[in-house]
């Protein structure tokens, strides 16, 4: 049984389905719950921004286990001491921000597999399901799981990124605009020409080396329409909080309107 959902999301993703995820910022494992029961594909677990500490991911992890939707933590940095205890809550998978080298997508990948492949200490616990999965089944599928996810969010990216994509272990590419654009002196001005053309041709890179394009952007029609023509696999579309906010603005707009 799995723990993690990993194999239906690297399921749909191989079928050609986009996926669709929110965020998580909130500290409530309910809003995680909620995410599955209606229909998301993953939830994007921010510990970089979010005030989530290590008990409340594994909190959120374990609210979508029977959901079919599989658990993404982002992480706070590429360091190993960081994501050591992360991948050993056994999400479907890591995202590592700011990542602009070959060296660090080298490093992010050791940090998440055992060696000789990586430098993962061992401590399996809920990724062997408390040793009901025999230690030799466990190890095999530790080779693959949890998926990496490095973020190109810095122009140091661009310029780095044919050796970056010639990783083969590489499995999926998630790109940060509002960071992007910030690295080339306009933060959130990801659709400044100069800007959206080299988006453009780092979207088209990565789809021509074969990883899965992510990333997290708001849902309008015309936005995603842009993605959509980028090659985009998967995308948070929104956050708990934000979700909040547009359900409460209805409702307030509906009740002002009916009994003006």
């Amino acid at each position: 049984m799995s723990m993690n959902n990993l194999s239906a999301f690297r399921a749909k993703l191989a079928a050609g389905r986009f996926c669709v995820g929110t965020t998580i910022n909130l500290n409530d494992p309910t809003v995680s719950e909620l995410a599955g029961e209606v229909g998301f594909d993953f939830t994007w677990i921010d510990m970089e921004h979010a005030p989530i500490n290590i008990e409340t991911a594994l909190a959120h992890i374990v609210a979508l286990r029977a959901s079919g939707a599989a658990p993404v933590v982002r992480v706070a940095w590429n360091q190993h001491w960081l994501i050591k205890p992360i991948v050993d809550l056994a999400p479907a998978a890591i995202i590592v921000p700011m990542v602009n080298s070959a060296k660090g997508v080298c490093e992010a990948i050791a940090a998440c597999r055992y060696p000789p492949a990586g430098i993962r200490g061992c401590g399996p616990r809920r990724g062997m399901r408390f040793g009901e999965m025999p230690f030799g089944e466990y190890m095999e599928m530790a080779k693959c799981d949890p998926m990496v996810i490095v973020q190109f969010e810095h122009i140091d990216a661009y310029r780095h990124i044919d050796e970056i994509l010639a990783i083969d272990e590489l499995e999926s590419v998630c790109i940060g605009p509002s960071d992007f654009s910030g690295s080339m002196g306009h933060v959130n001005e990801p659709f400044r020409p100069e800007i959206a053309a080299i988006i453009d041709e780092v979207a088209a890179k990565i789809k021509a080396a074969g990883k899965y394009l992510g990333t997290g952007t708001f849902a309008s029609a015309e936005n995603l329409a842009l993605w959509k023509k980028r090659g985009l696999n998967w995308a948070a579309v929104t956050s708990d909080w934000g979700c909040m906010v547009e359900g409460a603005k209805r409702a307030i707009g509906c009740a002002r309107e009916i009994f003006q």
